[in-house]
């Protein structure tokens, strides 16, 4: 590790944060309904999108239609994607002639795409046409990512809300999402990556020629319109197999820093936005606290491990800079690639410029278990929030069994209900990760796809499950995924990570909302100190804890004592 190396980090993150703070006032204007800068342009155009859609604006709805409209409108967005890819073949913008995906893989990247995980089980350039790349998983990029942020704005007026029947309107919350928030931040960063070195034409390929006289065929396209809203809406499906590491998506240092910035800065906003909607920004900024703990001691064990390199190539003299390059690119080195890896995985993000199936066993551990952990630091947009805060609805109760009080948050009291939906909701993505890893691990079909073995092999089976069931889309490296059975069952898997989480957590926010908001007392526990966010953070590792760590114990764990003696997988 070098100084150099944390000075770069310490300057994006500052940056986020700089960005994030008018970017939350920003959102909490937005939906709260009251006028910003953009009204007078888009106004028309939202007003205009609700006539076309029958939906009236000033219509509230509770818990149960907001989630069945919710569920309802990404169903028919899977359908579409599905028929999309399948009918690649007859639909137009394909100019290299790419066939009709096949109905497993079509099945898994419809419901990547629309879950907001981004899995790819395929490479973009060589499988999906122009028209499937913009008309489809653009579009869910977009859609995705308004859906989550939509649902935690409705978890959020449930806390600021007494006595309430409706928690807002999913199609005013998601069509805002798009217009007022996400679409602007693309456009302006599409821009500057076209101007950093991305493409952006309906061109599929270039010819080049090379340095022996040989002519090379390079694959191009619409490109930052995709890198653009793949990143600000933690999506991280890559137009290039390689994702973030090819240099049309990721050509500098510079546009390295910039893909980090966009990954984080909505995700952090909608925190600052939390505070603001609830009136009492202490709130927001333990929060805020409490993922930054977590996420920097994140980037410092895999920076630390991926500089400490392999022990027995240093003794060697096979690695003579101590630190391990392997699957890294040379434009951006082990503090941006290491930094970069937490980031994606402690955000639901995906998007990858460093295989992390090549990081030390200890460095492809932590991208593993900030996954683990549930995406909420500080998570994919919205669904970081709703996340963040089901943990804190559990953080007061554990705090409340301590003291023998009925727990409080918020002004709300925490009462069986919402507990037991929020116990309900944190043990999804360990049945679903645990539960497919098991039958993965013993079951030959599966096995067939893993490109590593010894708990090498175990790791690239619990990071797949992990990434499709956090809903982050990265992949460890090594796994041949592109089979019916990894596609059907991580398409299962990311069902279940998304919505089922989904209806629990709307329980929660319909039960919140019918409550009365009462004041602050002398007997409140306060949640915007240290020791609520020390909780916080308890609690948060505690689960993640108890929950995985047997499985990392044979995986990545076990893979590092080997390391130490010299053996390698």
């Amino acid at each position: 590790m070098t100084v150099l190396g944390w000075l770069q980090i310490a300057i994006v993150l500052a940056l986020v944060v700089v960005a994030a703070v008018p970017l939350g006032a920003y959102m909490a204007r937005v939906y709260a309904g009251e006028p910003t800068l953009l009204s007078s342009l888009l106004g028309p155009v939202e007003r205009g999108l609700y006539r076309l859609a029958g939906v009236d604006p000033s219509r509230e709805q509770g818990a149960l239609a907001y989630t069945l409209g919710m569920l309802a409108f990404n169903a028919a967005g899977v359908v579409l994607l599905y028929a999309i890819l399948r009918l690649q073949g007859l639909l137009p913008y394909n100019p290299l002639g790419f066939a009709g995906v096949s109905p497993d893989l079509a099945f898994n990247t419809a419901v990547s795409f629309v879950s907001n995980t981004n899995w790819q089980s395929y490479g973009g350039e060589t499988t999906m046409s122009l028209f499937s790349q913009m008309a489809g998983l653009t579009v869910q990029n977009f859609l995705s990512a308004a859906t989550g942020i939509a649902l935690a704005v409705a978890l959020v007026r449930a806390f600021a809300r007494s006595n309430a029947a409706g928690v807002g309107n999913f199609f005013v919350d998601m069509t805002r999402s798009v217009l007022y928030v996400l679409l602007p931040l693309a456009i302006v960063t599409a821009l500057i990556q076209v101007g950093m070195g991305v493409p952006q034409t309906l061109a599929p390929t270039v010819t080049a020629a090379t340095l022996e006289g040989a002519q090379q065929t390079i694959a191009m396209g619409p490109v930052a319109t995709q890198m653009a809203i793949k990143q600000i809406g933690t999506n991280g499906g890559g137009f290039f197999n390689v994702n973030a590491a090819h240099p049309f998506e990721n050509p500098t240092a510079l546009a390295n820093a910039l893909e980090i910035w966009q990954m984080l800065v909505v995700s952090t906003a909608l925190v600052f936005a939390f505070g603001r909607l609830i009136g009492d920004r202490r709130q927001a900024r333990a929060l805020l606290a409490a993922i930054a703990v977590i996420l920097v001691a994140g980037i410092a064990v895999t920076y630390w491990a991926e500089a400490a390199g392999t022990p027995s190539l240093v003794a060697a003299g096979l690695d003579p800079t101590g630190g391990n390059m392997e699957g890294k690119e040379v434009r951006f080195g082990l503090a941006a690639s290491s930094f970069f890896a937490a980031v994606t995985t402690g955000l639901s993000d995906g998007a990858v410029n460093a295989m992390h199936g090549s990081f030390t066993p200890i460095g492809g551990l932590v991208p593993m278990f900030l996954i683990q952990l549930g995406e909420i630091l500080p998570g994919g947009n919205g669904s970081g929030l709703y996340g963040l805060l089901v943990m804190a609805i559990i953080a007061v109760f554990v705090a409340g069994l301590m003291v023998g009080r009925t727990p409080e948050y918020l002004g709300k009291k925490i009462e069986v209900t919402e507990v037991k939906m929020a116990i309900l909701a944190v043990l999804i993505l360990p049945a679903a990760i645990l539960g497919f890893s098991a039958i993965a691990a013993v079951l030959p079909d599966a096995l067939a796809g893993l490109g590593n073995a010894g708990p090498h092999g175990l790791s690239e089976i619990l990071y797949a499950y992990s990434s499709a069931a956090g809903n982050n889309g990265s992949a460890f490296g090594g796994l041949s995924a592109n089979s019916p059975w990894w596609n059907t069952t991580l398409g299962i898997a990311m069902l279940l990570g998304r919505f089922a989480y989904i209806v629990p957590m709307m329980a929660i926010a319909g039960s919140l909302a019918a409550k009365t908001r009462l004041s602050a007392s002398s007997g409140t526990f306060p949640t915007h100190g240290l020791l609520f966010i020390g909780l916080l953070v308890g609690v948060i590792l505690i689960l993640g804890g108890l929950q995985f760590f047997p499985a990392l114990a044979l995986g990545p764990i076990a893979e590092q004592v080997q390391m130490l003696s010299a053996k390698t997988f």
